[in-house]
């Protein structure tokens, strides 16, 4: 009888940890997205040599990062990515994906566009953003608060730019929500997860 009791308690103890173990990583998968920053106003083109600003984006939950057309390390990579990204997000009406050239000298508007339908990039929803500089770089550095700059010649060719290889995704008013290691597999489905999440709540605020 003794035994059984034991046995019982125990049983009881396993299923109440197990109980706490669950309800507490459902209230952390729940917990509010945290606010990284503000991206801000700007003004671009994109790959139909259209100017491109931020009102653009209102309302919409963005995923975006920084590549270079002629990149021969991880920019094919994560464009590939960033296509899985639409195909997974091709329902959410309310979702777009925006890529910024870090190489705006060579990326014009044309060889953005020809970059994009190698990816099969829509371009009502998938935007490629050329421009100034000095813009591209602030907005890298000081918004998205994102790497970039410059190889030495001694490192690479003189050509080759040094860029964050992270996702960053935006919410509907432009607030920076969270970052996402393009190699690492677990984050790319969180980002995801995320992006709907943030969809969802911005179609039920009051």
């Amino acid at each position: 009888m003794i035994r059984r009791a034991a046995g019982l308690f125990v049983l009881l103890w396993i299923l109440g940890g197990m109980a706490f173990i669950y309800f507490n990583s459902q209230n952390l998968a729940q917990a509010p997205l945290p606010i990284l920053g503000s991206v801000g106003s700007f003004a671009l083109t994109n790959q139909q040599s259209q100017i491109f600003n931020q009102s653009q984006l209102d309302g919409k939950v963005w995923i975006a990062n920084f590549i270079f057309t002629h990149c021969a390390g991880p920019c094919p990579m994560m464009s590939a990515v960033m296509r899985r990204f639409t195909e997974q997000l091709a329902d959410e009406e309310k979702v777009r994906f925006v890529s910024f050239s870090v190489d705006p000298v060579r990326d014009t508007p044309e060889k953005l566009r020809q970059y994009g339908e190698k990816y099969h990039a829509d371009p009502e929803k998938w935007f490629f953003l050329t421009g100034d500089r000095d813009k591209i770089y602030d907005l890298a550095l000081s918004r998205f608060r994102l790497a970039v700059g410059d190889a030495k010649p001694e490192m690479r060719s003189p050509h080759t730019i040094l860029h964050s290889t992270k996702f960053t995704l935006v919410d509907s008013k432009g607030r920076i929500r969270g970052y996402y290691d393009s190699g690492e597999p677990f984050q790319l489905k969180a980002l995801v997860r995320d992006a709907k999440r943030l969809t969802w709540e911005g179609s039920h605020d009051a």
